[in-house]
């Protein structure tokens, strides 16, 4: 609760310095013939970073920090006999702790020094929330008197506010670069201890796929499968049949509502068609596993041919539907900014509407259909729920659509779920999974970034 109010003094702090330093810099010229260095907004947004930069800097720092703190505050208070351990008891007596202060059961009966090591949290937490709110709201206010005393006609207000909305976004571009390297050398570190123990040949080009480690080494399976090439080829299979519905009926869409609808119509059918994309993929996949897998199981039956109660065919048909919409509403933004002088000149030359669109217009698209296409893809090959609910877990290495296979992203949900330890085998290849899966997908992106410059050179 002190947090949150700390945040609405905030708020209305930078709110009042924004007006107080905006009419400060109108009193200071006055009824003089002086220049402003910079507009009164400016001089207004000056006072208003003072009042609430700051403040919100204290704010984060102590939200990132404060629960390491009390816990070192609480733990130092603790007889040796609780803390004198190893890293394992260290870290159970901090759930225990934590679990306690939020009354959260732990199952057993709780030390009595636990207990009061959870009420002193407790109060800790309280105190830094109170301490924060106190010394937050003097820092927003000294930083609002300090600013607006400093407002006259030669402040560069302008300036300053720049510089600081500068460093503002170079920090926002390094936390989205940081955060990119940090997940690829998460999966990088993960996946050489994981190859450290499976050849990565075997991973890579084995064809049996068996992750389960046993207990003791007269068990079957005990030294355990990797061989990743039957979940390769069923997320291969199952994107290439969502793509074979995606595309055509996206890129026929498309061309319907940006060449040959009406404004009227278009303004109905891209909003419709745009739900799609919004719906939850569990309903996806309740719908393939209800509808679509017994409706292709009776099908092929009928047809005397035999369908497995969860297929690719079922998955990829219904992931086809779900990313319709990426294909249909960014390449009907494509088309729609291809230049209508092409059109006109194609008129000229005597084509009709048909011959402009596949000779004239699609073409110049290219570059953003294929960036569509590409997304889609993407997609695709992470969607997990679907093919979870409708192929089901099976590594079968096959290309028949109507047998049941799993992809990459199900067996990662798969093998990081449950009470593994993160050190076996089994564990660790989830993050081999992944570092391959990353991949394939910047490898997909930097395809279609050649194709994209090499027709934008074209058509440019």
């Amino acid at each position: 609760m002190q947090l949150t109010v700390l945040l609405i003094i905030l708020a209305l702090l930078t709110v009042i310095g924004y007006q107080m330093g905006r009419s400060r810099a109108v009193a200071s010229v006055g009824g003089r013939i002086v220049e402003l260095h910079s507009v009164p907004s400016y001089h207004g947004f000056y006072v208003a970073l003072w009042a609430g930069l700051p403040a919100l800097l204290l704010f984060a720092f102590w939200g990132a920090s404060e629960g390491w703190l009390v816990m070192q505050m609480v733990l130092s208070g603790l007889p040796d006999r609780l803390v004198n351990g190893d890293a394992q008891s260290l870290g159970l007596l901090r759930a225990d702790i934590l679990n306690l202060a939020h009354g959260v059961a732990t199952g057993r009966e709780p030390d009595p020094e636990v207990v009061a090591a959870a009420e002193r949290y407790l109060r800790l937490h309280a105190l830094g929330d109170w301490s924060l709110l106190v010394i937050g709201c003097c820092i927003a206010i000294g930083g609002l008197l300090y600013a607006r005393g400093r407002i006259d006609p030669d402040l560069r207000a302008r300036n300053r506010v720049e510089r600081t909305v500068n460093i503002a976004l170079v920090i926002c571009s390094l936390v989205a670069i940081l955060t990119t390297i940090g997940i690829v050398l998460s999966l990088l570190f993960e996946a050489i201890r994981f190859f450290a123990v499976v050849n990565p040949l075997e991973f890579l080009f084995g064809t049996h796929w068996s992750p389960q480690m046993a207990m003791r080494a007269d068990q079957v399976g005990s030294s355990g499968s990797f061989g990743a090439i039957p979940l390769f080829a069923g997320t291969l299979l199952i994107t290439g049949i969502a793509m074979a519905v995606a595309v055509p009926v996206g890129l026929m869409a498309a061309i319907f509502m940006s060449e040959y609808a009406s404004p009227g119509l278009r303004t109905w059918l891209k909003p419709i068609l745009e739900v799609l994309a919004g719906i939850p993929t569990v309903v996806y996949g309740f719908f393939a596993a209800l509808t679509m897998a017994p409706f292709v199981r009776d099908v092929g039956n009928s047809l005397g041919l035999s369908v497995s109660s969860e297929s690719a065919l079922a998955a990829g048909f219904v992931m086809g539907v779900m990313i319709i919409p990426f294909v249909s509403s960014l390449s009907d933004d494509v088309i729609n900014a291809v230049p209508q002088s092409l059109r006109d000149g194609s008129y000229g030359l005597g084509a009709t509407k048909s011959e402009t669109i596949r000779l004239v217009v699609l073409p110049a698209a290219l570059p953003g259909i294929v960036a569509a296409v590409m997304l889609a893809v993407s997609r695709a090959i992470g969607e997990t729920m679907i093919v979870t609910m409708a192929a089901g877990l099976t590594a079968n290495l096959t290309a028949n659509p109507l047998d049941a296979v799993t992809t990459v992203t199900t067996q990662i949900a798969t093998l990081l779920v449950g009470d593994q330890e993160f050190d076996s085998p089994k564990t660790l290849s989830a993050f081999g999974l992944g570092l391959v899966l990353f991949v394939v997908t910047l490898t997909l992106n930097m395809v279609a970034l050649r194709v994209v410059q090499k027709y934008r050179e074209k058509y440019d």
